[in-house]
């Protein structure tokens, strides 16, 4: 189980993923967009489909970036339509990664879900922010969606990319200073590929 921040402190952004041999690991995709994309995928990436039903979206959006405190009523038909954005966003965005140009039925989908009214803030007594009540599945949808046209438009579209390892697809935009970050995270593919280079200079001195 991964380690909870001190009270006194906020949670990093980002989200625990768990490896294929059970280990969890810290995975900050940079943005609030591409957190959606570990949930699931178009083809083959539809086996790691985790928004089975309403309440799965409302449990993903708790868990990422957004402020807490969030009330989200959703329905079979948002949830749908979550699936429908999000396939569309990942094609996006590794078309980005890789240089490729974007497809207009997927920039469709997404401009339409930006096009929706998004989450509504507001500042409390306290000083600190809230969320508007009643907040719905298409609000939510709306605001991933600004999201992403913000990221593609912005200072770091060119730093979209595909996690570095042979066998990963995670995406992910490096907002570091220096830009140089390969992988999804250090202590899971990062590790993973020192592992393996070392592995293989071990095979060639031997040889």
């Amino acid at each position: 189980m991964a380690e909870s921040a001190p009270a006194d402190q906020p949670s990093p952004p980002g989200l625990t993923l768990v490896s294929h041999d059970g280990k969890p690991y810290r995975f900050d995709p940079g943005a609030l967009c591409l957190e959606l994309l570990p949930t699931g995928g178009p083809g083959a990436f539809a086996r790691y489909e985790v928004l089975h039903e309403p309440a799965d979206l409302a449990s993903w959006a708790a868990r990422s970036r957004l402020t807490e405190g969030l009330e989200l009523a959703v329905s079979e038909r948002e949830l749908v339509r979550a699936r429908e954005v999000r396939d569309a966003l990942f094609l996006l965005t590794a078309d980005r990664a890789h240089g490729r140009p974007q497809r207009p039925e997927h920039l469709d989908a997404l401009n339409a879900a930006a096009a929706e009214a998004p989450l509504v803030s507001r500042l409390t007594p306290d000083g600190t922010r809230a969320w508007a009540p009643d907040a719905t599945g298409t609000q939510l949808l709306s605001t991933v969606a600004r999201d992403a046209i913000d990221l593609f438009t912005g200072p770091h579209a060119h730093r979209v990319r595909e996690c570095g390892a042979h066998d990963c697809r995670l995406l992910f935009v490096d907002t570091s200073r220096p830009g140089r970050r390969r992988w999804c995270a250090m202590e899971h593919c990062g590790n993973r590929e020192k592992v393996r280079a070392h592995r293989a200079r071990g095979r060639l001195t031997e040889s």
